[in-house]
């Protein structure tokens, strides 16, 4: 079977794995950078191009699409729709999953407890916000950012104003949510792949820092979760609709948090953590939807 892969680093880890994966399964795996891509659409045909010509794509594609390319991945997700080439992202759930401010509203919606957060719009918004969110330390976010860039932690009013008047200069909103003392810098990110978790692990962020984020120095552990905690991942999953995903949950008084859905989870961390061949789940995933 011929897979298309999506992705803007061919030798980054994840990519590497997938195209290993595929051809361990005896599949051809091709490697497109989607941002030398767009749609063409005239007279009732269409197509995808890249770099100005028609993409010969393959039976099922796997976009693996980053946050600063968003937009255009979507775009090129929605072609495949209409080329009518399955594929293991909808557009609906990368956009879904990329806005944490929606998402959240989506599994609270449902009833799923998330962290306490407020959407806010300004420095003056988020000063009388941080107050009833008190006491400090208090965590700002912008709405879409990944490997914890774009997180960071007030510890007082004056880090707050300055925090929200230099996010505010990037995106015209951003979020602001309670820090969880009692986590200790720990979270859980369980990797689900279409209807089943394939690997968890327990990340501990590094001292000095608060963002368990494996880019950021965390470290981590195999982890089992619960019979509760399993169904709440996939659920939170399913909510979302992405069909890969990393949950990341927290751990809480009032018990585990959900505090985002990654919409194109990184496999080196989970991988080498837990040593379960999750880029082989992947593309038997793809190659179940052809």
């Amino acid at each position: 079977m011929r897979m298309t892969v999506f992705s803007r680093g061919p030798g980054l880890y994840s990519t590497r794995r997938l195209v290993e994966a595929g051809e361990e399964r005896g599949h051809e795996v091709e490697v497109v950078d989607h941002a030398l891509c767009s749609m063409y659409l005239s007279g009732g045909k269409s197509a995808l191009l890249h770099n100005g010509s028609p993409l010969r794509l393959g039976e099922v594609a796997i976009p693996r699409i980053g946050a600063n390319i968003t937009s255009r991945g979507v775009s090129i997700i929605r072609q495949l729709d209409v080329l009518g080439v399955p594929h293991t992202l909808p557009a609906d759930a990368l956009l879904l999953a990329r806005d944490k401010s929606c998402c959240l509203q989506q599994l609270t919606a449902a009833g799923i407890d998330v962290p306490r957060t407020v959407l806010c719009f300004s420095i003056f918004e988020a000063r009388l916000i941080a107050k009833k969110l008190a006491p400090f330390p208090v965590v700002v976010k912008l709405l879409e950012s990944t490997h914890g860039v774009g997180v960071a932690l007030a510890h007082n009013m004056y880090q707050l104003e300055r925090l929200v008047e230099g996010f505010l200069q990037l995106q015209d909103r951003v979020l602001l949510q309670e820090y969880i003392r009692e986590s200790r810098g720990s979270d859980i990110r369980a990797l689900v792949v279409g209807k089943r978790i394939v690997a968890t692990m327990e990340r501990t962020a590094a001292e000095g820092e608060f963002r368990a984020n494996m880019h950021r120095g965390a470290s981590a552990v195999p982890a089992t979760l619960s019979e509760a905690d399993e169904a709440l991942v996939l659920r939170t999953a399913a909510l979302i609709g992405v069909e890969v995903a990393g949950v990341d949950l927290i751990p809480s008084k009032r018990g585990p948090l959900v505090m985002e859905v990654n919409a194109s989870p990184g496999l080196e961390g989970i991988e080498g953590t837990t040593g379960v061949d999750i880029a082989g789940a992947i593309i038997e995933h793809a190659a179940s939807k052809v």
